[in-house]
């Protein structure tokens, strides 16, 4: 005689979920997104992976360091497991410096003064600006008409960079 019967396959073993710390630099904008396959580190199931989730995953200049993060791996028939990740966020955008020639008077001494802040023509970074200097602030009779300067630009995470100015000395006659 024959009979039938139903045999009901299950999968109840979760995925091996596999993690790895990394590290991301923020873009010019001072913002990343990650992606899980970014922390993935050969996350498997014999049935197959469906799913790796970081959830909100985007960061911005107020989060530089270290984040931990868990990541979910789910494979095709629903089972779930978690690892953790450590996203280490840096800067490593320079900012942009902007220059802006000067002209100043030499007074009655024959002396004259400018600032970073003259010569500044509007230098920025995503993360923020820390300072801002001038190689050559104090001028005399010696430096009547032009003179170049540098302007170093400073961001709130240690990168610089600088612009060129020219500084001309005047007789106010």
């Amino acid at each position: 005689s024959i009979c039938s019967a139903t045999v009901n396959v299950f999968d109840e073993v979760a995925p091996n979920a596999i993690c790895m710390d990394i590290t991301v630099p923020l873009d010019d904008d001072g913002t990343v997104t990650v992606d899980p396959s970014q922390v993935d580190n050969g996350s498997n199931d014999a049935c197959g992976i469906a799913l790796l989730s970081l959830g909100d995953a985007t960061f911005d200049c107020s989060m530089l360091g270290d984040t931990i993060m868990g990541m979910l791996v789910e494979d095709v028939n629903g089972n779930q497991s978690y690892c953790t990740t450590v996203i280490t966020l840096v800067d490593e955008t320079a900012p942009i410096a902007l220059c802006q020639d000067v002209n100043i008077q030499l007074d009655q001494h024959g002396e004259a003064s400018t600032t970073a802040q003259a010569v500044d023509n509007g230098s920025n970074d995503a993360c923020g600006i820390s300072s801002l200097t001038l190689n050559q602030t104090a001028f005399d009779c010696s430096h009547y008409g032009a003179n170049s300067v540098i302007l170093t630009v400073r961001d709130v995470n240690g990168n610089s960079s600088t612009c060129n100015a020219t500084v001309t000395g005047e007789d106010p006659i």
